[in-house]
């Protein structure tokens, strides 16, 4: 089977995107995507999105393949992606703002006319049930919360932007062994669904640097959610202001945790790298 793509990147976080609006099944599978993904013997990404047709009144629906054919529920930089997407698809008849169905509840991207797209990406998710995590009872919220991992004990605050995360903040990102750390916290039995992780240095109150593991997709150059989540995470512990620019390894992000409606509103760029054809074995 040969099919049509288009490459995107969000700072760095990469993915590959099929027009899958004709049917609600995703033409490739779990296992395909894994070898779309692969840098060396495939396209390269950090995972597969699929434009599907929408539901419950909205625009279209996304579904996500991490590169290791695992499924998120949602992907902060990959909705940005799909929403540039969905605009070039359209063309003329594109729209500046669309409602989008994600497994994390509907998001809404809108194009900025700029190269950048802002996305409400909804209100965090604190309770340890709804992260999940055994971090802390399930009705409480798990903030500066003990963990131990590779011997070492670390403060995390767990966040939920419909997937889960688990913040710590650092004196120094960069010291951070995140090839070998990174699976221990992703895997920890405290986080029964795995976790993203994120490293956090504050510079300023408005100023955030962070690296990133990913759930499901390992070292990434950038992870909107968790960039989200780090902000969330920051006000909660006094670290941050509401309203902050974060750095990540592949260029920055804006983040703002309103006041007013208590959402999270996200700012960055989707840029095309390029289009191609494929054949699936």
């Amino acid at each position: 089977m040969e099919i049509e793509f288009t490459k995107y990147h969000g700072l760095g976080n990469d993915f590959i995107l099929i027009d899958n609006r004709t049917d609600r099944k995703p033409m490739v599978t779990s296992e395909q995507a894994i070898q779309l993904c692969s840098r060396h013997f495939g396209i390269g990404a950090d995972g597969v999105i699929f434009a599907l047709p929408g539901q419950d009144g909205t625009d279209y629906s996304m579904r996500i393949f991490n590169s290791d054919g695992s499924e998120p529920e949602m992907c902060g930089n990959g909705i940005r992606c799909l929403a540039q997407f969905l605009s070039d698809l359209e063309g003329d008849n594109a729209k500046t703002q669309y409602r989008i169905h994600t497994l994390a509840g509907v998001i809404i991207p809108k194009l900025e006319g700029n190269g950048k797209v802002r996305v409400d990406m909804g209100i965090p998710l604190l309770m340890a049930a709804q992260i999940p995590t055994t971090l802390a009872a399930a009705d409480e919220k798990a903030i500066n919360t003990p963990l131990e991992v590779a011997l070492q004990v670390w403060q995390v605050t767990c966040v939920s932007m419909g997937n889960p995360h688990a913040i710590t903040f650092v004196e120094d990102v960069a010291a951070i062994p995140l090839e070998t750390i990174g699976p221990l916290f992703e895997h920890h039995p405290v986080f029964p669904q795995r976790t993203n992780t994120e490293f956090i240095q504050v510079v300023r109150r408005d100023y955030l640097k962070m690296r990133v593991w990913e759930r499901g997709a390992g070292i990434t150059l950038a992870c909107g959610t968790g960039a989200c989540a780090a902000v969330v995470a920051g006000v909660l512990t006094g670290n941050c202001d509401r309203a902050c620019t974060v750095e990540l390894p592949g260029g920055c992000l804006e983040i703002e945790f309103s006041e007013v409606d208590q959402r999270v509103y996200m700012t960055g760029p989707a840029e095309l790298v390029f289009t191609g054809n494929i054949s699936l074995i």
